[in-house]
């Protein structure tokens, strides 16, 4: 049922008059690029995953905290790793995880058709093996965050479910666990970003999930901007980037992001 209001939270959302232009875009089939971070592999059960690592400020530190990036349903693009980037620069060392195993979509149909064969089983057992990937690499200290826009946002939040040990969740309109047994098993404090006419991910949605976990005393911390809807934080959202909430969102993740990771 979950991955089923999943599909139809992106599909809806796909629906709003917001076309996603984007250009330049790198697959399996095209040539490596100077925009791509450090390709490193890790296991996911039985199987060898790759992500892309984007060090902090050009240098791992013992004391760098880390943010496992994931991606909105157009796969790991060169958006995903121009966040990466941002968040490299402000001392993070950023792990942009390929959750579709190189594949990347340039528009909303194969978008759809890579969200839906996803099983969602495996996209978190390779979260699990990207964080022990990060445990391992740069130590069993390490302090971690996750950080999702969209599909990722949605996984971002599955993640904190299924993963107790990570220190900071921000789900950009992701789609929202509201069963509070659910909920409880949240450990990490969460940031949420969302528009507030946003046809997928929907205030009412947000609202439950905010009460939910304020009842179960979780630190949660959402803010809805009234005249944004989906994917408004991607400049390549022709008909739905909002360059003015997209900077506020990103202000406050960043702040979140500080004050749970480099205290």
């Amino acid at each position: 049922m979950r991955r089923l209001l999943i599909g139809f939270f992106f599909v809806a959302a796909t629906f709003q008059a917001q076309t996603h232009d984007h250009g330049g875009m790198l697959g399996t089939s095209m040539n490596s690029s100077n925009n791509k971070g450090t390709v490193v592999s890790f296991k996911s059960g039985t199987e060898t995953v790759q992500a892309e690592m984007f060090v902090a400020m050009g240098k791992q530190r013992a004391a760098s905290p880390v943010l496992l990036l994931i991606p909105e349903w157009w796969g790991l693009n060169d958006w995903v790793r121009d966040q990466a980037r941002t968040f490299a620069a402000a001392g993070y060392t950023a792990i942009a995880v390929d959750l579709y195993r190189g594949q990347v979509a340039t528009d909303a149909e194969t978008a759809h058709e890579l969200m839906r064969g996803l099983p969602h089983d495996r996209a978190l057992r390779d979260l699990d093996g990207a964080l022990e990937f990060v445990h391992k690499t740069v130590g069993a200290g390490a302090k971690v965050g996750v950080v999702g826009w969209c599909m990722g946002g949605g996984y971002a939040i599955d993640f904190a479910v299924a993963q107790p040990n990570l220190q900071a969740v921000v789900v950009n309109y992701g789609a929202l666990p509201t069963d509070k047994t659910t909920l409880a098993k949240i450990q990490a404090p969460v940031l949420g970003n969302f528009g507030a006419l946003d046809k997928g991910i929907t205030p009412a949605m947000v609202e439950e999930f905010t009460a939910s976990m304020k009842e179960l005393h979780k630190q949660v911390d959402v803010k809805e901007y009234p005249d944004t809807g989906h994917a408004f934080q991607n400049e390549n959202n022709k008909g739905g980037y909002n360059a003015a909430d997209a900077t506020d969102a990103r202000r406050r993740t960043m702040l979140f992001l500080n004050s749970q990771l480099k205290r």
